[in-house]
C-alpha cells in the first residue's frame, strides 16, 4: 500500500529530475555551440593569416618585378648592359623588403 506521502515525495523526486534534465539539455547545448565557435575561430585565423601570408608574398614580389622591368627598360632606352637591370633589381628587392616590413610593423602593432 502506498501512502500519499510517498505520492507526494515520488511527484517531487520526477520534477527535480526533469528540471535536471531540462538543464543537463542545455549545458550541453551550449557545450556543442562553444566548440563550434572554437572552430569558426581557428578557421578565421587561419584565413587572416594565409591572406596576410599572400599580401606580404605579393608586396615582395611585386617590387622585385617591378623593378626588374624597370632596369631592363632602362637599358633598352640607353643601351647601357645589364647594369640598370642588376641596379634596378636591387632597389626593387630592397622596396620589396622595405613593404614587407612596413606590412609587419603595422600588424604586430595591432
Amino acid at each position: 500500500m502506498t501512502k500519499p506521502n510517498d505520492d507526494q515525495e515520488d511527484r517531487n523526486l520526477k520534477a527535480r529530475l526533469d528540471a535536471l534534465s531540462n538543464e543537463l539539455k542545455v549545458k550541453q547545448s551550449d557545450l556543442q555551440g562553444a566548440e563550434q565557435g572554437g572552430k569558426d575561430a581557428h578557421v578565421t585565423r587561419t584565413g587572416q593569416a594565409m591572406s596576410l601570408g599572400f599580401r606580404v608574398l605579393a608586396e615582395f614580389v611585386a617590387g622585385v618585378i617591378v623593378g626588374g622591368f624597370l632596369g631592363w627598360q632602362i637599358d633598352l632606352w640607353l643601351g647601357t648592359g645589364p647594369f640598370g637591370l642588376i641596379v634596378f633589381l636591387a632597389l626593387g628587392t630592397a622596396a620589396g623588403f622595405w613593404n614587407v616590413y612596413k606590412l609587419a610593423a603595422t600588424t604586430t602593432s595591432r
